[in-house]
């Protein structure tokens, strides 16, 4: 089992009218920063406000007539897009999250219609309750990224992005189970094997990353962060988006809770954007010297759904508690 240029082809018909192209634009301030043009991809401007829609839309959207409905784990984001293709097609849409999702992204999913199964204290927690639904209610589980629709869904934005510049040196993903960064890495190197496709990631609980190092699939621990919505396992028996992400990606790198921080506020201030903490990471290893791009560099702004509360104290530059640790206030240009 795999995802291929052709699925990904495939998907874009599916997603049309329902999760269509969004904006790739140049941002001037990380531009003259990076000496080269570094231009973001606005999943923000989906309907859910995150790119997790086109996943979701793919997979739910070529289910068999008669499913009883749907379930999926979710830290937010896949849980909102399932939520809203389920609603599309008229469907049941049961989400399970862990105690660490954000309340914000809690009632954003009611909000479309779902159910909601708050269980646990992590990702796999969540997976458990929504594998004991499929079955014990003959729902269908819909992956957050180790499904073949899923991650198809997510490759088109890497087709849309060279697609409209075919000039691109290089991709900065956000990186969390792999969905989306098998998907953008098999549209992008399908298209130009010379574009280097790299995984962002934050240092605490980094499963991905930990799993491509370790040669298999490893179990994290789950810790609060900024970028909450890169957050979870991979499911130690991780079929696809694992050896797709190992196979693919030309390497992973690691930002700290600061880097995150500090690329929110310079996303605020100067582009005048409001983005999660997971959304940014790529904006992050730039601005800390992580990546030093060496032509046009293009990342994936993923998702606008947090919690205004604490983006209202990051920017005035308040300390934030993050579980264990208090990660100390900086207002920007200070």
């Amino acid at each position: 089992m795999t995802v291929s240029l052709a699925d990904i082809f495939a998907a874009r018909l599916t997603l049309r009218g329902q999760a269509d192209a969004t904006p790739f634009v140049p941002s001037p301030y990380m531009t003259a920063r990076a000496g080269h043009d570094v231009l973001m991809k606005l999943e923000t401007c989906q309907p859910i406000g995150a790119f997790k829609l086109r996943g979701a839309v793919n997979a739910v959207m070529n289910l068999p007539e008669g499913v009883a409905g749907v379930t999926c784990c979710s830290t937010g984001n896949h849980g909102r897009g399932v939520a809203y293709a389920a609603a599309r097609r008229g469907i049941r849409a049961v989400i399970c999250m862990s105690e660490l999702v954000p309340q914000a992204k809690v009632d954003g999913i009611r909000a479309l219609g779902a159910e909601v199964c708050i269980i646990g204290r992590s990702q796999d927690d969540a997976l458990a309750q929504s594998l004991r639904l499929v079955a014990a209610e003959g729902l269908v589980e819909i992956s957050p990224f180790d499904d073949p629709k899923v991650i198809a869904g997510q490759g088109t934005i890497g087709l849309e992005m060279i697609e409209a510049r075919p000039d691109l040196s290089m991709a900065l993903v956000p990186l969390s189970g792999g969905g989306l960064a098998a998907g953008v890495a098999v549209a992008v190197k399908a298209v130009n094997p010379a574009v280097q496709v790299i995984g962002i990631t934050m240092d605490r609980g980094a499963a991905m990353h930990a799993s491509i190092a370790a040669g298999h699939p490893v179990e994290v621990e789950e810790v609060p962060s900024l970028a909450d919505s890169l957050g979870g396992g991979i499911g130690m028996d991780n079929r696809l988006s694992f050896p797709l992400c190992r196979d693919h990606l030309d390497g992973t790198i690691l930002v700290t809770e600061e880097d995150i921080r500090d690329a929110m506020q310079v996303l605020f201030y100067e582009d005048r954007m409001v983005a999660e903490g997971a959304s940014v990471v790529g904006l992050a290893a730039i601005l800390s010297g992580k990546v030093r791009p060496q032509g046009p560099v293009g990342t994936i702004i993923t998702g606008r759904n947090l919690d205004m509360g604490m983006f209202h104290r990051i920017m005035a530059g308040e300390d934030i508690d993050l579980g264990d640790r208090t990660l100390k206030g900086k207002r920007y240009g200070a």
